[in-house]
C-alpha cells in the first residue's frame, strides 16, 4: 500500500497489487473508506461517508488528480 497523499484527516493511497484496474486512489479518514476511478474523477464505491462527504472528497480528487496520476503511473507505468 502506498500512500500518496495526506489531506487534513483523510489519507489517499492505492494498494500495490491492483495493476489491473483503471487508474483509482482509495482514500480512508477513521474508519471510513471511499475509491475514487481518476479518469474521469468519478465514486467507485465508499463504505460509511456521507454525501456531503463524499462531494468533498470528490473536489479533493479533482483538485490533485495530476499528482495522483503522476503517482498511479510512475508506480505502475503506462
Amino acid at each position: 500500500m502506498a500512500t500518496v497523499l495526506r489531506i487534513g484527516a483523510y489519507r489517499f493511497y492505492f494498494y500495490s497489487h491492483e495493476p489491473n484496474e483503471p487508474p483509482h486512489i482509495h482514500i480512508d479518514r477513521d474508519n471510513l473508506s471511499a475509491k475514487f476511478w481518476l479518469e474521469p474523477v468519478a465514486l467507485a464505491k465508499s463504505i460509511g461517508f456521507r454525501g456531503k462527504e463524499l462531494r468533498k472528497l470528490e473536489s479533493l480528487v479533482k483538485e490533485n488528480q495530476t499528482i495522483l496520476m503522476e503517482s498511479w503511473y510512475g508506480y505502475f507505468g503506462n
